[in-house]
Order: C-alpha cells, then sequence, then structure tokens
C-alpha cells in the first residue's frame, strides 16, 4: 500500500484494503486481548496480597474478558478463503402474492438494520416491486469485514406466521421468502463464459432513480442459457456499468455452483435453499398465536421477535457458525 502506484488501478486497491481491513479484524482483537490478559493476572495477583474488595471488582473485568474470547472465537469460525470477501444479498418473495412480498420487505427492513449495526456498506443492485405491497425480489452488494462469511449464515427460506394486515377476516397467514448469499470475487476469477450461452436484455429501469435511469434502458438482465442463472443490475446510471456489475455477479453464482460439485459443506450450504415453500425453511419467525424466532438447522430460538427483525442475528449467526464448524469436522 505504501507505493506510488498502489492506487493506479482502484478496484484492486480497493480489494486489497477489505483484505486489510478484514485481517485487522482478527488480529486486533487478539492483540488487544492479550494485553488486557497480562494486565488482569498482575492486578490480580496484587489484588490478592492486598484487598478483597477489589479481588471482586475484576470478576467484573473478567466476565467482559470472556466476551472478547467468545468473539475472536467467532472470528475463528470463518476460516474459509472466500468467508472475508464482499458479498451479493438477495432475497426473493415465495408463492402467495402480496403477503410474501410484504415479509420480502420486512426481511430487508431486518437485515438493513443488522448491516448497520456491524457498519457494513450496502448498495441496491436490481429490484423488482410487489404488485401491491412489498417487493418480489431485490438484490444488494454489501461490503464489510467478513460480510459474505457471517451472511451465509442465513442462505435460505425464511418462514413468517402472524395474523394478515391485508386479510379484513383476521386470519393467520403463513409465507415463505429466501435469502441468496454469494461472495464477490476479483475480476481474474477463473470462470469460463461462451458468449453464445448469454442472452442479454436491456430494458428501462423501474422504481426509484434518477430521470435518466428511467427513461433510458440502462438496466440490464442476462441469462446463462445452460445454467439457467439469471442476473439483473438497474442500479448505474449506464448501460456499461449495468452490464459489468451484472456479469460479476453472474461469475460469483457460476463459481459457487461448480465449487458445489467439489465441496460438500458449500454444496449443502446452498441446497439448504430449495423450494421457497412448507418444509424447506431454515427459519421460523412465529407471531400469532406466540412469539417467538427458531432456527430448525441448530435449535436456537428467542422469545423477542421484534429485536430480531430489528436486526438482531447475531445469535442466530453465531449458532449456526458453530454448528457448521462441528459439521465440517465430524464432531456434530
Amino acid at each position: 500500500m505504501a507505493q506510488a502506484d498502489f492506487w493506479d488501478n482502484p478496484d484492486s486497491a480497493q480489494a486489497v484494503v477489505t483484505e486489510l481491513s478484514a485481517l485487522k479484524a482478527i488480529v486486533g482483537p487478539a492483540e488487544e486481548m492479550q494485553r488486557e490478559v497480562a494486565d488482569l493476572e498482575e492486578l490480580f495477583e496484587l489484588a490478592v496480597e492486598s484487598d478483597e474488595e477489589e479481588v471482586k471488582e475484576l470478576e467484573d473485568d473478567l466476565t467482559e474478558l470472556a466476551k472478547k474470547c467468545d468473539r475472536i472465537e467467532m472470528q475463528g469460525l470463518l476460516s474459509r478463503p472466500e468467508d472475508m470477501k464482499n458479498c451479493f444479498f438477495s432475497i426473493h418473495a415465495g408463492a402467495g402474492g402480496t403477503e410474501s412480498c410484504d415479509w420480502a420487505s420486512m426481511l430487508l427492513r431486518m437485515y438493513t438494520r443488522h448491516f448497520e449495526m456491524h457498519k457494513y456498506k450496502f448498495r441496491e443492485l436490481d429490484i423488482t416491486p410487489g404488485e401491491e405491497a412489498g417487493i418480489r425480489s431485490i438484490t444488494l452488494r454489501v461490503s464489510g469485514p467478513f460480510a459474505f462469511g457471517r451472511l451465509s449464515c442465513e442462505t435460505g427460506v425464511h418462514r413468517l406466521v402472524r395474523i394478515s394486515p391485508f386479510d379484513s377476516a383476521k386470519r393467520r397467514h403463513t409465507s415463505f421468502a429466501a435469502v441468496d448469499v454469494t461472495p464477490e470475487f476479483d475480476e481474474d476469477i477463473d470462470v469460463e463464459i461462451n458468449d453464445e450461452d448469454l442472452r442479454i436484455d436491456f430494458y428501462r429501469a423501474s422504481g426509484a432513480g434518477g430521470q435518466h435511469v428511467n427513461k433510458t434502458s440502462s438496466a440490464v438482465r442476462i441469462t446463462h442459457l445452460p445454467s439457467g442463472i439469471v442476473v439483473q443490475c438497474q442500479n448505474e446510471r449506464s448501460q456499461h456499468k449495468n452490464r459489468s456489475q451484472a456479469m460479476k455477479v453472474l461469475k460469483s453464482r457460476l463459481y459457487i455452483r461448480e465449487q458445489q460439485k467439489r465441496d460438500a459443506e458449500v454444496a449443502k450450504l446452498y441446497s439448504e435453499k430449495g423450494e421457497i415453500a412448507w418444509g424447506s425453511q431454515i427459519r421460523s419467525y412465529v407471531m400469532q398465536p406466540y412469539q417467538m424466532v427458531k432456527d430448525h438447522r441448530t435449535n436456537f430460538q428467542v422469545g423477542n421477535v421484534e429485536a430480531v427483525l430489528n436486526g438482531e442475528l447475531d445469535g442466530f449467526i453465531e449458532s449456526y457458525l458453530r454448528h457448521r464448524a462441528k459439521a465440517r469436522t465430524g464432531n456434530g
């Protein structure tokens, strides 16, 4: 980074900065904890010799140190090469029309609040609004230390049970939406794509945007014919930038698809999404007849649904990281 030409290639330089930030997120807290352990040990020895009250006060410091140790342990579970990368984060409404579209928008609010809590930056790449309410689908680019490693834990079908605000009879409804997360790879990712395998469509962007965005065919939809993967981007002002971003998303999804064939653990992760319907959910959010959010993979659950929908997901993510680590080592 100290080289004079470091920023000549902004994309490459930014990738290095992101990787450095991720590494600092591991090394910094570990070094700080080592210093605190040494200080606490010295203070404890002095307190034992002089004052029992001081020993009790040090117990609070020890409790806080244990919490920091847990956080460092979590970082150690993010050991896959792609875990420290930025990611593409998508939400898709399931069957059920307005109900599912509204649930997808609730998930979007939940995740954006979670991103803000962890100081992740996020940018909308594509959105399809629901016909009456909510969203049919959305894709975001999320950047920050270990964004993919943590958020990949959310891949799968999410189920909501509530009294529907769209039902005049106030009946209980079940809605589904799927979350899909793929890592953002560098431009030199080894994925071969033949031009004849692509169908590229240009169209006018929908939803929010400047006058230029909505009145020109700048939005891009790319269909990879052999795999059936479809990616869209409409956030950028120019057709060229939207196509470049859409190709990046496509390469990421194709890379993960190929990796599934070689890596059983990653294959399992992505197969968990399955059909966006009953029986395939990874997590249930129940608002009536009782209050509970439960992850069906780990059995981790909380009763404060409102807090979860406001972005408090760390317990679910951390329990799944431990579950995944045990499954990988055969200790589960």
